[in-house]
């Protein structure tokens, strides 16, 4: 059994197979398997169990409710203050551009390509760029580090050697 505690201003609605975590800066919604976890909102607490219907599943239900658990913290973690990746566009010659749109991030001018890359924006995650620094913020923990992801991948040097181009836009510890 797992018991996690809301905060204030949070409140938490159990209906079916979803859960639906809803604080100062929005709401989360997240999906759980029903037949391995059962929940339940009370005043200020969130309770998970097992419910199995054989042996066999309790060892799977056991990961789930820890799982579960961890999502939901996290869920309660965004709903309060932002998740947020701080990201950093480095070049050795060609001044590359960061560009954000309602769903998408353009990188323009990596390598001294013609063509602009693209990155997806997942879910309701935001994206503020500035010089060469990019700040990617939101409510859900997945959508951020998904959107951070992407821009990565959007990012990657194809047939040339990575340890001479390492041009790119890197994950920064401000």
């Amino acid at each position: 059994m797992a018991e996690i505690t809301l905060e204030n201003g949070v409140s938490a609605v159990v209906a079916e197979d979803k859960i639906s975590i809803k604080g100062p800066l929005g709401t989360n919604e997240r999906r759980f398997n029903d037949a391995l976890l059962s929940v339940k909102a009370a005043d200020k607490k969130i309770v998970i169990t097992q419910a199995p219907a054989n042996k066999k599943l309790s060892r799977k239900a056991a990961k789930a409710e820890v799982s579960l658990a961890k999502e939901l913290s996290n869920d309660i973690n965004g709903t309060i203050k932002y998740f947020e990746v701080s990201m950093e566009a480095v070049y050795a010659h060609f001044p590359m551009t960061i560009e954000i749109n309602a769903k998408s991030i353009i990188i323009k001018n990596m390598l001294g390509e013609r063509a602009s890359r693209t990155a997806d924006i997942v879910g309701s995650t935001k994206a503020e760029s500035k010089d060469k620094k990019l700040r990617i913020y939101g409510i859900n923990f997945d959508d951020v580090k998904q959107t951070a992801a992407n821009v990565r991948m959007a990012c990657r040097v194809k047939h040339k050697d990575e340890r001479i181009f390492q041009d790119g836009v890197y994950y920064s510890m401000e």
